[in-house]
């Protein structure tokens, strides 16, 4: 087999420059784990850089074709290539309960979702780095204050240091992307354990951000505010104006209403 064809149902752009993908190898800093998983490789450009790392590299791929092309070419990954899809695959099967690393050229049409599974294992995955659509790239590391600024920003940045890294033009994919990509890195913070309830802490950014343009007053009413905490001049803000720190107060605050 000498190449993969890119299927769209899949989301497929094949990145085809070297240097870009050494880059982004090169995005994870490798510290506090010996393990790191790649989803998505395709054909290998970004794997073979993985390869060279002191570190054990699994890929997980859904596309049966990239994963003989990878089996024929990377005989490295030997028994290191799960044929399944990283959304419903438990990577306690391979992983244990041992720390492991993120790290992909992600298809923009699940990349969202890949990043909410990370959080689902955030326990596991001390760091995540790779190439979104740059739009998605941007609001993961987006600070309070800008229109990009919403669930994905706070929640990841709530028990990750979020770094934009850079960005890569449509040109180097085949085939190219009707849109520009980023590429970013999130490094879990040492105390990445939330002083709150943390399920009601994704309730409540959830809520907020859902009706961004109302204020925390009318777009949590949902939480049974006391009458005390509804007079706060905090509730006239809109969720954008919002830090990840003050979500945290205020789920305490909504805990300690009883909720």
């Amino acid at each position: 087999m000498d190449k993969v064809k890119a299927k769209k149902h899949l989301g497929q752009h094949f990145l085809n420059d070297e240097n870009i993908a050494k880059n982004i190898a090169d995005a994870l800093t490798l510290e506090g784990y010996n393990k790191v998983i790649e989803i998505g490789p395709g054909m290998g450009v970004l794997t073979k850089y993985m390869l060279e790392k002191p570190i054990e590299t699994w890929v997980i791929e859904i596309d049966t074709e990239s994963v003989e092309y990878l089996a024929a070419h990377y005989l490295k990954l030997s028994n290191k290539i799960i044929s399944e899809d990283f959304l419903k695959y438990d990577m306690t099967k391979i992983f244990g309960d041992e720390q492991y690393a993120i790290i992909g050229n992600f298809p923009y049409n699940i990349s969202t979702q890949i990043v909410f599974k990370a959080l689902e294992n955030r326990d596991k995955v001390k760091e995540f780095a790779g190439m979104f659509q740059k739009e998605v790239a941007e609001r993961i590391c987006e600070p309070k204050g800008s229109k990009a600024y919403g669930i994905l920003s706070v929640l990841t940045q709530a028990f990750y240091d979020t770094e934009y890294l850079f960005t890569v033009s449509e040109t180097v994919f085949t085939p190219p992307p009707k849109v520009k990509s980023g590429v970013m890195r999130m490094k879990r913070k040492e105390n990445y354990k939330l002083p709150c309830n943390e399920k009601l802490f994704f309730n409540v950014v959830k809520t907020a951000f859902n009706q961004r343009r109302k204020t925390l007053r009318n777009s949590l009413k949902s939480f049974n505010l006391s009458e005390d905490f509804r007079a706060d001049e905090f509730l006239n803000l809109r969720p954008e104006q919002v830090s990840v720190e003050d979500f945290i107060m205020l789920t305490q605050k909504i805990e300690a209403n009883g909720i």
